[in-house]
């Protein structure tokens, strides 16, 4: 176990790499089979691999290690990324303006016990929520959505514990899971998100936990509709006990109203991270939820890292309040709107199914992975492979519309046609 933790650690073993049998290592190693299991088990327990059926165990992609190859793979010199699930730097708002008033308005720095949600925010985010639709017993401010739900998993389960995700879904979540030891238990999405019967199947499975997106699902760019949410309500009604959390990291990004869930069990949280219309860089999430969830949540962090720099809550106050920057996210989102749609139509037009309601993202089903990913590598494209979002799923790619220019959409459509189908040699920079 500590050799292949090393392996890991320093690049020898990087992501995706797949690790020898367990007869095969015992019998290099010249040890029981059952040695090797017992420490392939643990490194299961401790998210540093993965069984992927039968390509066998391999390393995850993001393993909770601090590895040197960490991170989303190089895309080569050259080749035009569309892998990030990233937004556009140049759609996202200047943040000079607001920091020069945050700055001119500072004063004295806050003490430790000055430390907490700023009650500016406080009045926004539940103005915001509120207008959305979603109740607010009880708020918090947390480092990004994520940090948001690895504190509500650690505050409400153990390791072993299992819990409903979807599938496809998001990589970093899929591998935060399994960092944290829980099982994760797949529910299939439609173009209207989690599907009711994948969810009454999962909860059926013991999950006492679900995870599920908003709208801007990634990979698949699915959002929950009205009847889907009150199908989605009917079947958590039944499980009032479960912890239902709500990620709506695009926000504002999103073209279609929301939907939430948010309530439909008794401990339930709605987190909407500021990353995607705003900037990556600003990492904080606010989190509405009932008030014993929500307390969990904040009495964990005082544990830990203690509050969101109040500094990044002025920030994102000046940000939520000045008129250009709600512009330039408006602006933001009806270019990747269209970006998604036309890239959308083009490959329909050539005969290739594909899915993008909401997000930066579309997602192209295909047969084999690996052949479609290196096809486009090698005529100059780099796309993320489906296996990364997937457990039970059938393969996809997904391509980030993000760098997406309006003359780039048609060559690309036309070099994904043709990479699903045959070698060619049109490359697209």
């Amino acid at each position: 176990m500590t050799s292949v933790e090393a392996g890991v650690r320093t690049g020898a073993l990087p992501p995706g790499s797949p690790l020898p049998t367990v007869r095969a290592l015992a019998a290099a190693l010249e040890v029981s089979p059952a040695t090797v299991a017992k420490a392939y088990g643990e490194l299961r327990r401790r998210g540093v691999v993965g069984t992927a059926g039968r390509a066998g165990t391999r390393v995850r992609d993001r393993p909770p290690v601090d590895a040197r190859a960490a991170g989303d793979p190089v895309v080569p010199t050259g080749v035009l990324d569309l892998a990030s699930g990233a937004p556009d730097p140049r759609l996202l708002p200047d943040h000079g303006a607001a920091l020069a008033r945050v700055a001119a308005a500072a004063g004295a720095p806050a003490g430790y016990r000055d430390a907490a949600m700023l009650p500016e925010l406080h009045a926004l985010a539940t103005g915001r929520l509120r207008r959305d639709g979603v109740p607010v017993d009880a708020l918090a401010v947390t480092s990004g959505a994520l940090d948001a739900i690895e504190r509500l998993l650690q505050a409400h389960l153990r390791p072993g514990d299992r819990v409903a995700v979807e599938d496809p879904g998001w990589a970093n979540l899929l591998d935060l899971v399994a960092a944290l030891g829980l099982e994760p238990v797949p529910v299939r999405v439609d173009e209207d998100g989690p599907t009711p019967d994948g969810l009454r199947t999962a909860l059926a499975r013991g999950a006492r936990a679900v995870v599920v997106t908003a709208r801007a699902h990634n990979p698949t760019g699915a959002a929950i509709g009205s009847r889907r949410s009150a199908a989605l309500r009917a079947e958590l009604a039944r499980r009032p006990d479960v912890l239902l959390i709500e990620d709506d990291h695009a926000a504002e990004l999103s073209p279609v109203p929301l939907h939430a869930l948010a309530g439909a069990t008794t401990s339930w949280a709605f987190v909407r991270s500021v990353s995607k219309p705003y900037g990556p860089d600003l990492r904080l999430a606010v989190v509405a939820g009932d008030e014993a969830t929500v307390a969990r949540v904040v009495g964990r962090m005082r544990l830990g890292s203690g509050w969101v720099s109040t500094l990044l809550q002025r920030l994102v106050v000046e940000l939520w309040t000045d008129p250009g920057t709600s512009a330039a996210v408006a602006r933001a989102r009806d270019t990747y709107a269209a970006r998604r749609s036309a890239l959308v139509a083009a490959l329909a037009r050539h005969g290739v199914p594909a899915s993008g309601r909401t997000g930066v993202n579309v997602w192209v089903p295909v047969r084999d992975e690996t052949r479609a990913v290196t096809a486009l590598r090698d005529r100059g494209v780099a796309v993320a492979p489906g296996a990364r979002f997937r457990l039970a799923s059938p393969p996809g790619v997904r391509i980030t519309v993000g760098p997406l220019g309006e003359d780039d959409v048609e060559p690309l459509a036309a070099l994904v046609a043709e990479a699903l189908t045959a070698p060619g040699r049109g490359t697209l920079t």
